[in-house]
């Protein structure tokens, strides 16, 4: 229509950059000619494009099979009704981990040498994640998980692959009777497609699930043992609150038990009680992450996380074709703080992070407790409310004396601006 402006379509996020199939996608036709036991699945479109039937769970499992093996030299099996991930969709989860344990939002010790250590809840009889872990990154984990099956099939994929099984441990998770009867803990998706696996890709749009509490056999709670410390645990979490909800996607199939699908509250339950036991275990996690398959779900857990005094929160969408899945992380590890040299003086911008202000403060209050401190340490102040800044004028000496005191730490982000220094005094600005 005429005078109306075309609404400009945002760009959906990418697979993530390093992934090895980023830029190289599987192609299936040279699959099949270097793996004779995959070219029974491989037929060719009108177009004589190379493709699988996703609803033929032994077509998923080959190609996850073939594609371990000849992008990751791992020798891989499962069961028939086992959940069968997708190397792709795996792979993001793992890249983005590093991205976190690379970054300096918090500090990058964790008591065990220069060894990443990460902790996968319910590996399933898969065991993808310390599979991709181990051979990408080289890191060292414990898997756990519940179920006979799982644990027999998990410990088999770690011990065909001997170049790395020293880095992997599969532990058992010991579960009391008043838990329900559960096969397996998690790896929630029981379908999956050339894009993506899991939930249907309109999955942002479905209803919350209705808040239920976790009621399965424990997590991480009761299942680190005292004294461990982990750089990260990850999680893709039962998706569904009922097998009929994990049947919603008719067009793809990728095995999966009830257990590995399915718990009381879904996703939103169980991550739920993630958030619980981290709040228990705290620092022996330097980032506590899960997946989500439900855009609705990740809000209601961030705030969840807000209500837990949880400051440091990360967020990310994994992108496979045309479906999306979000990655939730956070720590309780405090801030690296940013220390301002005194020789910068051509920056006249810095940014900082505060800690420990308590949650019923807000920016005002924080403004007040500036004013208040520079005003007792003998600076002129001019607070702005309207604009939430503080401008102080100090003399060096009134500045020396305010470094030589220690300052309590609030939990905002503040930032000092058009520092000027005159001959004895100093004028700056802080906003927050």
């Amino acid at each position: 229509m005429a005078g109306k402006k075309r609404r400009r379509k945002e760009e959906r996020p990418r697979i993530h950059p390093k992934n090895k199939y980023s830029d190289n996608p599987p192609d299936f036709a040279l699959l099949a000619s270097l793996y004779p036991s995959f070219q029974p699945f491989v037929f060719y479109s009108r177009e004589g494009r190379p493709r699988i039937d996703w609803t033929d769970f032994n077509a998923t499992r080959e190609l996850t099979r073939v594609l371990l093996l000849h992008d990751h030299g791992l020798h891989w099996w499962i069961p028939d009704g086992q959940l069968c991930p997708t190397v792709p969709n795996r792979s993001n989860y793992i890249h983005w981990i590093e991205d976190l344990l690379s970054s300096d939002i918090i500090s990058g010790t964790n008591g065990n040498g220069d060894t990443v250590r990460g902790f996968d809840i319910g590996t399933g009889a898969n065991c993808i994640y310390p599979l991709l872990g181990a051979s990408l990154c080289g890191w060292s984990f414990v898997a756990s998980d519940v179920t006979d099956v799982a644990l027999e099939w998990a410990e088999k994929n770690v011990k065909n692959n001997p170049h790395i099984s020293e880095l992997i441990e599969i532990r058992k998770v010991k579960c009391s009777q008043n838990h329900f009867s559960a096969e397996g803990l998690n790896n929630g998706e029981s379908i999956c497609s050339e894009e993506g696996e899991g939930l249907p890709s309109s999955s942002s749009d479905m209803p919350a699930s209705k808040d239920k509490s976790y009621c399965g056999p424990p997590i991480l709670v009761d299942v680190v043992r005292d004294g461990e410390s982990f750089d990260f645990c990850m999680c893709n979490p039962p998706f569904f609150e009922s097998i009929e909800e994990a049947g919603l996607n008719p067009r793809t199939s990728c095995g999966g038990t009830h257990a590995e699908m399915v718990c009381p509250g879904g996703e939103k339950a169980f991550v739920t009680r993630i958030i619980e036991d981290s709040v228990v275990l705290k620092q022996s996690f330097r980032w506590y992450t899960s997946m989500v398959g439900r855009k609705v779900n990740l809000k209601f857990l961030i705030s969840k996380l807000r209500e837990v005094g949880v400051t440091i929160v990360k967020t990310t969408e994994f992108v496979q074709g045309q479906t999306c899945r979000w990655g939730l992380a956070w720590s309780f590890v405090p801030p690296t703080k940013k220390i301002i040299s005194p020789h910068v003086t051509e920056k006249n911008i810095f940014s900082f992070m505060l800690e420990g202000l308590q949650r019923q403060f807000g920016a005002i209050h924080v403004l007040q407790s500036v004013e208040s401190f520079f005003h007792t340490g003998g600076a002129s102040c001019k607070l702005n409310a309207s604009c939430f800044t503080v401008d102080i004028t100090a003399s060096t000496d009134h500045c020396n004396a305010l470094l030589n005191n220690k300052v309590k730490e609030l939990d905002e982000i503040a930032s000092c601006s058009n520092v000027q220094e005159a001959s004895s005094s100093l004028c700056f600005r802080v906003s927050v």
